[in-house]
C-alpha cells in the first residue's frame, strides 16, 4: 500500500527564523524546528539544546509531597517495614529500582513487590495484598500504579497499612483513600508538568527526601529515571525531555553496574547512547523479563552492587529476550494471517480486536505495536486463559484509546492506561460485541485519511545542504520521541547511484545523487525494492539523518523511509 506524504506546512513567521538564524548562526531547518516549538530568542533555544538539573522543576510543587516525605521519615526512624509496590515494565521496575536504591541510601527498611505479569496482572490486586500483609509491611509506596486501586488500598487501610500512591496514569472519578497521593494528571494538581512517567515521579519523591535533609547526590539516578522515561513512551517535552537528556548523560558514564553490563550485550560497548538505543535495544530486554518471567530479575539487575551478579543477570535477561524475540514473530505472523483470514475489506476497518486462546499473555502489547504499524489503526490484542481475556491495545496519531475504552467500561472487567498504550480484562463471551462497538466508535472519531499509512514530512532538504555542521546541529535536537520525533527529510529528483543491494535479513542498501552531492541510505526490511531501483533513475525519498562511527571513521547515512519515483505518483 502506497504511503502518503504529509509535509509539515505550518507557517513560521520567516523574520524570527531569519532573526533566531543569525543569532545561533544555525541552519534554516534548525530555526524553523524551533519556531514551530515557541523557542524564539536564544535563550529558549539554550535551554532547549542544553538542558540542566537546574531546569528540573521542584518536587515540592506536588500537592501531597510533604504529606508522604514525612511518612517516609517516620518509618525511617522508628525501622518500620516499607515497601515499593511496581510495575512489570520498564518504567515500573526503574521507578522501584529509583527508590529501592535511593531509600536504602536513607537507611529505610526497605524491600520491593513486583506482581506476577501472568497470575496478578497489573498494578495492586488481592494477591498483592495478600503478601504486603503476609510480609507485616508498615508503609507500602506504589510506582507507576495505584491510581485507580480504590477497593485494594481500602482493604490495606483496614489492616492499618498506610499506602502512598505515586503514578502518571489518567484517575478515574474514585480516587482511592491514600494516606498521599502523587500523579500530576490529578484534577486540581498543583504541579506544573503533566506528562512525567513513572519513573519520572519516584525520582521527583526521592529528591524531595535528599532536599528535605540537604543530602546530595540524587543525580546519580537520572539514568533510571530518563531510562524509564524514554522507554515508556511519553512526550519528551518540558521536564521530561530535561530527565531523558540528564538520564543518557549518566548512562553513558555507566556508572550503574548492571545497566553496564545489559550495553555490552546489547553491543553498546562505545560511550555514546541515543534514545533509539533505549527503546530499541535495552527496553525490550528489561521488558522481556516481565513478560517471560518475573521482573524482579529486572529490578534485582539495576540495583546490583557487584559485577559478577550484575553480568550474570545481565546475560540471563539478554537470552530471555531472544526467547521473547522469537514469541513475537510467531505472534505476529499469526495475527496478520488472522487479519487476512477474518476481514474481506480493511477499508472497513477502523480498529482491530483480534482474540486467541494460544498467545502468550507477555507479548501481546509488543505485537499489538507491531500491527499498529503495519496497518496504522488502533489495534486490540486479547489472550484467552481460564475464562477470562487478557488483552493489550496500541493507538494510532489523533486517538486517544484510554478515552475510548471509557465508553465501554461496562463491557469491560477492568481497564487502563494512557492516550497511545491501554490495557483491559473482559469476558470472552463480551469479545464480539466489544469489537462491534469498538469498530463503530472509531469510525465516527477517525477520518478515512487517519488509517491509511503515512509519513509525516518535516521539511524538503536539498542534498547539498547535508554535511557534519548540519549533523551537529540535529543532535542537539535529541533525545527524540514522542512530541519531539525525528526529522523526517524529504529530496526529490535525485538519482539512484549504481546499483542497490540487500544486506542482513531484508535491507535495502543504496546511494542516491544530485550535483555531485552523495548520500548513502539504508531502508530496513525494504530490500524487495532492490531489484526495482535501477542505475540512473530518478527518484523521491523520505528520510532520516544519522551519524555512523566505525573504527574512528565518521560518516553521515540516511535511514530511509520510504521511496518514491519521481513524478511517478
Amino acid at each position: 500500500m502506497r504511503k502518503r506524504w504529509l509535509v509539515d506546512e505550518s507557517s513560521v513567521e520567516i523574520d524570527i527564523v531569519n532573526r533566531l538564524k543569525n543569532e545561533l548562526n544555525c541552519p534554516k531547518f534548525i530555526a524553523e524546528f524551533l519556531v514551530k516549538k515557541n523557542i524564539v530568542s536564544r535563550d529558549k533555544a539554550n535551554k532547549f539544546f542544553y538542558p540542566k538539573f537546574m531546569h528540573l522543576n521542584d518536587p515540592f510543587l506536588f500537592k501531597d509531597v510533604k504529606k508522604a516525605i514525612n511518612r517516609i521519615w517516620q518509618a525511617i526512624e522508628n525501622d518500620e517495614k516499607i515497601l515499593v509496590y511496581g510495575d512489570y515494565d520498564v518504567d515500573g521496575t526503574t521507578a522501584t529500582s529509583i527508590l529501592l536504591l535511593g531509600l536504602q541510601e536513607l537507611d529505610a527498611n526497605i524491600e520491593f513487590y513486583i506482581p506476577n505479569r501472568m497470575i496478578e496482572g497489573y498494578g495492586l490486586s488481592a494477591e498483592g495484598n495478600t503478601t504486603i500483609i503476609e510480609r507485616e509491611i508498615d508503609l507500602v509506596i506504589t510506582v507507576d500504579c495505584g491510581i485507580n486501586a480504590v477497593e485494594e488500598v481500602e482493604e490495606l487501610n483496614k489492616m492499618g497499612i498506610d499506602v502512598i500512591i505515586t503514578d502518571h496514569h489518567t484517575p478515574q472519578k474514585i480516587l482511592p483513600k491514600a494516606y498521599a497521593v502523587l500523579d500530576p494528571k490529578l484534577k486540581g494538581s498543583t504541579y506544573p508538568y503533566s506528562e512525567l512517567s513513572g519513573s519520572g515521579i519516584a525520582f521527583k519523591l526521592l529528591h524531595a527526601l535528599f532536599l528535605q535533609r540537604d543530602k546530595t547526590g540524587i543525580e546519580k539516578y537520572t539514568d533510571l529515571a530518563g531510562f524509564g522515561t524514554i522507554a515508556d513512551i511519553v512526550p519528551l517535552n518540558g521536564e521530561n525531555r530535561t530527565l531523558a537528556t540528564l538520564g543518557i548523560e549518566q548512562m553513558e558514564s555507566r556508572q550503574n553496574l548492571g545497566l553496564k553490563h545489559l550495553m555490552k550485550f546489547c553491543g553498546l560497548k562505545t560511550k555514546s547512547i541515543k534514545s533509539s538505543d533505549v527503546v530499541f535495544r535495552l527496553a525490550p530486554r528489561i521488558n522481556a523479563a516481565g513478560r517471560l518471567s518475573s521482573a524482579d530479575k529486572a529490578v534485582k539487575l539495576m540495583t546490583s552492587k557487584y559485577p559478577e551478579p550484575a553480568e550474570f543477570l545481565a546475560r540471563s535477561i539478554h537470552m530471555e529476550n531472544q526467547k521473547r524475540q522469537q514469541i513475537d514473530q510467531t505472534t505476529f505472523h499469526r495475527a496478520c494471517d488472522l487479519i487476512d483470514a477474518k476481514y474481506d475489506n480493511l477499508d472497513d476497518v477502523y480498529f482491530i480486536v483480534l482474540a486467541s486462546e494460544d498467545w502468550h499473555p507477555g507479548v501481546v502489547g509488543i505485537v499489538a505495536s507491531k500491527i499498529v504499524e503495519k496497518y496504522n489503526r488502533p489495534t486490540i490484542l486479547i489472550t484467552i486463559d481460564n475464562g477470562e481475556g487478557c488483552g493489550s491495545g496500541r493507538s494510532i496519531r489523533n486517538f486517544n484509546i484510554f478515552k475510548c475504552l471509557q465508553h465501554f467500561k461496562d463491557d469491560l472487567i477492568s481497564f487502563g492506561g494512557h492516550k497511545y498504550a491501554a490495557g483491559l480484562s473482559i469476558l470472552p463471551e463480551y469479545i464480539p460485541k466489544f469489537e462491534k462497538e469498538i469498530n463503530e466508535y472509531a469510525k465516527a472519531a477517525i477520518s478515512a485519511e487517519d488509517i491509511k499509512p503515512q509519513i509525516r514530512i518535516s521539511s524538503e532538504l536539498k542534498l547539498k545542504t547535508i554535511d557534519f555542521e548540519f549533523i551537529k546541529w540535529l543532535k542537539l535536537l535529541a533525545p527524540f520521541g514522542p512530541s519531539n520525533m525525528n526529522p523526517v527529510f524529504m529530496s526529490k529528483n535525485v538519482k539512484v547511484i549504481g546499483y542497490p543491494y540487500t544486506v542482513g535479513t531484508n535491507h535495502l542498501k543504496m546511494k542516491v545523487g544530485k550535483a555531485n552531492h552523495i548520500l548513502n541510505l539504508i531502508g530496513f526490511n525494504m530490500g524487495e525494492l532492490a531489484p526495482s531501483l535501477k542505475k540512473g533513475s530518478a527518484v523521491d525519498i523520505a528520510y532520516s539523518l544519522e551519524e555512523n562511527v566505525w573504527k574512528d571513521k565518521r560518516r553521515i547515512q540516511g535511514k530511509l523511509k520510504d521511496i518514491r519515483p519521481h513524478n511517478g505518483y
